[in-house]
């Protein structure tokens, strides 16, 4: 397949600008809500209009699977793509957030990118290649004890609704680790899990395009990935993805 890693960093960078543009004038950042529990912004929006157009161009045998507008074209080999993972902390003005495009083909996720404008760090994987931040190969940390480890997770927005609202396994977590995060924006934390700045992450009731792209370069830079019950692959309903080392340590307190 002849995908330009070059071409799409080039588009996603541009992407980042038009959101830094929003991300200077907040203040006047038209913001609702497309359900009970989700944020959206003008800035997600067209964040995510430029790529569908700038990726439709470049590569028209692909489809489109957006979060704001949903799915189009050829479903079975597509664009998987959050505009703006980390909405919230984006509307309050904090750096956190970030842009995740993969590219899923029969059910196989074989690209994904994530870029942090405000961060300016931009991370790439491509399937069996490895995975790259700023250009520079990245690997999972080599932590062993679950006691000594720093563990990323995240809460869906609003958790009344919900019986199993993660609250549980945060506290046991918690209890047997040395740090725990809660930065806002699954497509970050994964990235963070790749290198190696946070030795595991989890969480659950996600989609696809919230964890598609660093699912991957959490893979590809050494880390497992599983759901609750250890079973691998990709589960964005509950994902867990670690350096492989705690693994076994953490699957007894999900």
């Amino acid at each position: 397949m002849n995908l330009s890693p070059e071409l799409i960093e080039k588009e996603i960078r541009e992407a980042g600008a038009i959101a830094m543009d929003y991300f200077s004038n907040l203040n006047d950042l038209a913001i609702s809500k497309k359900s009970p529990r989700d944020l959206v912004t003008e800035a997600d929006v067209a964040v995510e209009s430029f790529l569908h157009k700038k990726l439709q161009l470049h590569y028209p045998q692909f489809g489109f699977w957006g979060e704001e507008s949903g799915k189009s074209n050829n479903q079975s080999k597509r664009w998987v793509v959050d505009p703006i993972d980390g909405t919230h902390s984006f509307s309050k003005g904090q750096y956190f957030w970030g842009i995740s495009v993969a590219l899923e083909i029969d059910e196989e996720i074989i690209f994904g990118a994530v870029y942090a404008p405000a961060l300016d760090d931009y991370y790439m994987a491509q399937k069996g290649l490895g995975a790259w931040k700023n250009n520079q190969p990245i690997k999972v940390s080599s932590e062993g004890d679950l006691a000594n480890a720093m563990i990323s997770t995240g809460f869906a927005c609003l958790r009344d609704y919900m019986d199993d609202n993660n609250l549980d396994r945060f506290c046991r977590v918690a209890r047997a680790t040395t740090g725990q995060r809660r930065f806002g924006s699954a497509a970050l934390d994964l990235c963070l899990v790749a290198d190696g700045q946070v030795d595991a992450f989890w969480e659950q009731a996600l989609n696809l395009y919230d964890v598609a792209a660093g699912a991957l370069i959490a893979q590809e830079a050494g880390g497992s990935l599983t759901d609750f019950k250890g079973h691998k692959g990709l589960f964005p309903e509950q994902i867990l993805v670690t350096n492989g080392k705690l693994l076994d340590q953490l699957l007894v307190l999900m």
